[in-house]
């Protein structure tokens, strides 16, 4: 009797050390599963495409990236086509442009007070109002919210294709810290691992 309860116990001693042997297996298995889903997850990352250059959209452009960076997320911007001339100095002027270059020059606004409202522009009579409403109400300008992103780390990308085809050049851009000139595979490398992707 004794005999066969001891071997009883020994025998519920053993499955006990397999089960949890089993067990030890299966948490392994399933966290090598797990494991790439965790090295694909999506960073704490914003990035934005800057397409429009009107001035209600590239404001909200700034915000939300200002907003991003101080909840404390990377921010990138990618400036391209009509976005461009947003970031081009009105105090810069540059020459040996070509016809073209100089056609673009002439017809796009150069850098932030340049640009227009998206709806009711009205000639320029709503941009203005516009303006003058911001500054009333306190309202930071776009000079200002540049300056900002600038400070919070917000980093800008400028689309080399979109500067090539307007005749762009790199001297007549604005002094923004870290300002990159890239093509798109360097943003979407960028916008691969971000939680947030804008396009505006």
């Amino acid at each position: 009797m004794l005999e066969n309860a001891v071997k009883k116990e020994e025998t519920e001693t053993e499955k006990k050390a397999l089960s949890l042997e089993q067990l030890s297996e299966q948490i392994e298995e399933i966290k090598g599963q797990l494991q790439p889903l965790a090295n694909g997850a999506p960073e704490e990352k914003l990035s934005m495409i800057v397409f429009s250059g009107d001035l209600d959209k590239v404001l909200a452009s700034f915000i939300i990236a200002t907003g991003a960076a101080a909840m404390e997320m990377d921010v990138v911007m990618f400036f391209t086509f009509w976005g461009t001339p947003v970031l081009r100095d009105k105090s810069k002027n540059v020459g040996n442009k070509d016809f073209m270059g100089k056609m673009f020059g002439t017809m796009l606004p150069k850098g932030a007070d340049g640009v227009k409202l998206s709806k009711m522009n009205m000639g320029g009579m709503g941009t203005s109002m516009m303006r003058s409403l911001m500054k009333k109400k306190n309202v930071a300008s776009l000079d200002q919210l540049m300056e900002v992103a600038a400070e919070m780390g917000v980093k800008i990308f400028v689309c080399e294709m979109s500067m090539d085809l307007m005749g762009f050049k790199h001297e007549e851009m604005v002094d923004y810290p870290g300002l990159t000139y890239c093509g798109v595979a360097t943003f979407l490398d960028e916008a691969a691992s971000s939680k947030v992707q804008l396009f505006i």
